[in-house]
């Protein structure tokens, strides 16, 4: 990794078919493998303003500003006064600082609820070198966010967990810099997600902002997986300009190197003998270095190999048979309030995973960091990669579904090289309707035309006829996996033990993942197994449930609901709950509760059966 400590990024394109020998043109999108970039990081202290009336976007009369007038009056122009007699209402030299990476509610008491804007201020020192691209990028910022530098806009991205750039070659000042972020976490019925979640709404710019440095022609894209017949498939892709050259593919250990020549679109199609490699498992994640080279460029990425595939009611993978023993995620810190903000929360919470014995993880309920993905990649854990299509979106939207699938096609592009991922998901409890359906509809489809290497699938719901759950969503003829969330024992059914007298009818003859399962439980709260809140309630539930779960024929894996408990407004019973939902096996502090172990257990006995 090329890195210096202020910022520094490059430009990626982007061109996403589920087919390597594509011939569409390719477009410009989103960096692949930014890190390996020369960068300069532009994270730490950023100067912020709360503008709940925004102010500094429009006047009086709110009308927007003029970029183009004498005094355009915005807070993005980062003005102070000419003199003592000149009028502005803003200084973000004398404003105090957030943390970059990082959400707002967490850092600052008074905006522990707040939605509306924040205007965030960068300044930083480059000097840029003739014949290089800079790109400005920003790993995630919650929600809509402008992007201003050096009182220019360079545009707009709404999404609050996927990846976006600007190339600012030429728009750079040799010495000092500024950048201004205008950030809107305002919840909307038209959004995605939409004004009704399930987890804190934390605003602000929550992860890496980097200014990347490239040649005038670089590797912008690549895909380079293990296909069906034992062959190393996929893409390279150039940007810039006279694209067609040659372009060398090396996988150094495996004694692997090819050369393709790319067309006049700078894309060539590759594929070659995979040799002798080792594939990546839960049990042995082994990833190789791979390296292409270019006239001019050089990038590198660690790279694991495995096949992926559903034949009956079987999951398969490299062949063989797998259970997935996991657990549901969500990117947050418990420990320390907030978003995850980088390696350290990450590889904690993956280290949870692993000590209760999962070799799968549902990270929930939309991309998290990409560095969670490399981590998964190296630690050895299965994942579910999922995209923020939650509850009851605008069906009928088509800005909406645009949006959609925008932030799945963002979410692949990111993560299309991590070996980890095994699973595309594209929404979360959906309730049935036919607008519904042909939105889902079509993002299934999209999810298969970009990667046609994984699974794709959904988190359904069931419904009840008396004491038998129904799984019959028309959705689930789209999908590769019969996945769906049932709350037996806790939302329905009085007690655990009532779990006893239930069954399930899936109309779908494919191996089955149940995305979500438990109910809540106060960490260190115990009492008798009946008693809702305790820990013994909680693991009362657990034991029935997975004997319950076991009477599904074409049972294959879990993510119970969740590895931690986490924030959310929805959650307010001032004892047991306080803006917390207690699902979690493991407590805000990090304790283990009772239901972990009995979870771990039923675990370790899987992994015996499917040795």
């Amino acid at each position: 990794m090329k890195y210096l400590r202020l910022s520094f990024l490059l430009p990626f394109l982007f061109n996403f078919n589920a087919f390597i020998m594509a011939q569409t043109p390719a477009d410009t999108g989103l960096i692949q493998n930014v890190f390996a970039r020369q960068i300069v990081d532009l994270d730490g202290r950023w100067n912020y303003m709360v503008d709940p009336y925004e102010n500094g976007y429009y006047d009086y009369r709110h009308q927007a500003y003029d970029q183009s007038a004498s005094d355009r009056g915005g807070f993005y122009d980062d003005r102070k006064p000419s003199d003592k007699n000149e009028l502005i209402e803003y200084d973000f030299d004398l404003s105090p600082t957030l943390k970059v990476p990082g959400d707002w509610n967490s850092q600052e008491e008074k905006l522990l609820y707040y939605e509306g804007t924040v205007w965030y201020r960068r300044k930083f020192d480059v000097s840029p070198q003739a014949g290089k691209r800079y790109f400005l990028y920003f790993g995630a910022v919650n929600y809509e966010a402008h992007i201003y530098l050096n009182g220019k806009k360079l545009g707009m991205h709404k999404g609050g967990f996927t990846p976006f750039q600007f190339e600012v070659t030429g728009k750079l000042a040799a010495g000092e810099n500024s950048i201004v972020v205008k950030v809107d976490n305002t919840r909307h019925a038209d959004e995605i997600p939409t004004v009704n979640t399930d987890w804190w709404n934390y605003g602000g710019v929550t992860r890496d902002v980097l200014l990347a440095e490239a040649p005038a022609v670089f590797i912008s894209d690549y895909k380079i997986q293990l296909g069906r017949n034992n062959t190393i498939e996929g893409y390279v892709q150039l940007n810039g300009a006279s694209l067609s050259k040659d372009v060398t593919v090396s996988i150094p250990e495996a004694g692997i190197k090819q050369t393709v020549h790319t067309d006049a679109s700078g894309r060539a199609a590759i594929s070659f003998p995979a040799k002798k490699l080792t594939l990546w498992s839960p049990g042995q994640p082994k990833l190789y270095t791979v390296t292409i080279h270019t006239a001019g460029d050089d990038v590198s990425d660690r790279i694991g190999f495995r096949t992926v595939e559903v034949k009956g009611r079987d999951i398969l993978l490299n062949g063989k048979p797998v259970f997935l023993r996991g657990v549901s995620i969500h990117d947050e810190n418990p420990l320390i309030p907030g978003r995850n903000r980088g390696e350290g929360d990450l590889r904690m919470l993956l280290t949870w995973a692993r000590q209760l014995n999962c070799n799968y993880v549902r990270l929930a309920h939309y991309p998290h960091n990409e560095k969670m993905l490399r981590l998964a990649d190296e630690m050895g854990l299965m994942v579910w990669a999922e995209v923020p299509v939650y509850w009851t979106i605008s069906w009928t939207n088509p800005d909406t579904y645009r949006n959609a699938e925008k932030q799945l096609t963002d979410m692949v592009i990111r993560d299309k090289n991590r070996a980890s991922i095994i699973i595309w998901s594209i929404g979360n409890e959906t309730p049935v309707s036919e607008p519904r359906l042909s939105f889902m509809g079509k993002l299934a489809a999209k999810a298969h035309e970009l990667d046609n290497s994984r699974l794709v699938s959904a988190a359904l719901e069931v419904h009840r006829q008396g004491d038998v759950a129904v799984v019959d969503d028309p959705l689930g003829e789209k999908l590769d996996l019969v996945s769906f969330n049932e709350y037996a024992g806790w939302y329905w059914g009085d007690k655990p033990s009532d779990l006893t007298r239930y069954r399930f009818d899936i109309k779908y003859d494919r191996p089955v993942v149940i995305t979500e399962f438990g109910g809540d439980a106060l960490g260190g709260f115990h009492a008798d197994s009946a008693t809702r809140w305790s820990e013994e309630y909680q693991a009362s539930l657990y034991r029935y449930q997975l004997q319950l779960l076991q009477t599904i024929p074409g049972l294959r894996g879990m993510t119970p609901w969740i590895l931690v408990d986490f924030r959310s407004p929805r959650r307010q019973h001032p004892v047991y709950q306080n803006f917390w939902n207690r699902k979690g096996l493991i407590s805000e502090t990090g304790q283990k509760k009772e239901a972990f172990w009995v979870l771990k257990d039923f675990y370790d006995q899987q992994e015996k059966k499917y040795q």
